[in-house]
């Protein structure tokens, strides 16, 4: 799961900048171009939560951001969403990304190390859970990029966001791949924390 994981977000990562420029001319329009550019072609189980997570994030986003209907509704004259839509969408999909596969893993009554809450309640609360618990737990570029500017912080990162003034839509994509390391390892360290003997249980 980590590889794959890590593989689509780097993906995620590199179609914000031309979703910044970039509208759609529909929902389901993004919804297939997201699926398209981040998705894959895999046949796993974890593949497939990418995709549906890839959509599921966006449906959760859209019910955050109710003024993303208008970049929507701009897309065939060229209006882009807003990076603060952009990095919420980033976050989410990692916590949808996650939920979707502890659902497959039920589904196919496959064998994973997970807490409590979600093994006792998998139907009921999993997407509460991962809510919860996930979403809060990835790293956003748009805040990675303030905490870099004002704190002098990860130097790295600092020197992409030296040019982000003037075109963010270069140096947050950067950033956003930057981050995903740290983004699967803290999605995936949750759904096999404190869990005994079971290393490697998210692999």
């Amino acid at each position: 799961m980590y590889d794959t994981a890590c593989a689509a977000g780097e993906r995620l990562a590199r179609a914000l900048g031309p979703l910044a420029t970039e509208g759609a001319e529909s929902a389901d329009v993004l919804v297939a171009r997201l699926v398209s550019a981040v998705g894959g072609d895999g046949g796993t189980l974890a593949d497939a939560a990418v995709r549906r997570g890839v959509a599921a994030a966006v449906r959760d986003v859209r019910d955050r951001h109710p003024e993303m209907a208008d970049a929507i509704d701009g897309g065939a004259s060229g209006g882009g969403f807003a990076w603060d839509i952009l990095c919420d969408l980033y976050q989410v999909f990692f916590a949808d990304m996650v939920g979707e596969f502890l659902r497959s893993v039920v589904a196919e009554h496959a064998q994973l190390a997970v807490p409590v809450l979600v093994a006792t309640d998998p139907e009921g609360r999993i997407a509460d859970w991962v809510a919860e618990k996930v979403v809060d737990m990835v790293p956003s570029p748009c805040e990675e990029s303030v905490e870099a500017t004002d704190a002098a912080q990860a130097l790295e990162t600092a020197q992409l966001v030296v040019g982000a003034v003037e075109d963010p839509s270069a140096a947050l994509p950067k950033i956003a791949e930057l981050l995903v390391p740290r983004a699967v390892g803290k999605v995936l360290g949750l759904i096999t924390e404190e869990i005994p003997g079971e290393e490697g249980a998210a692999a």
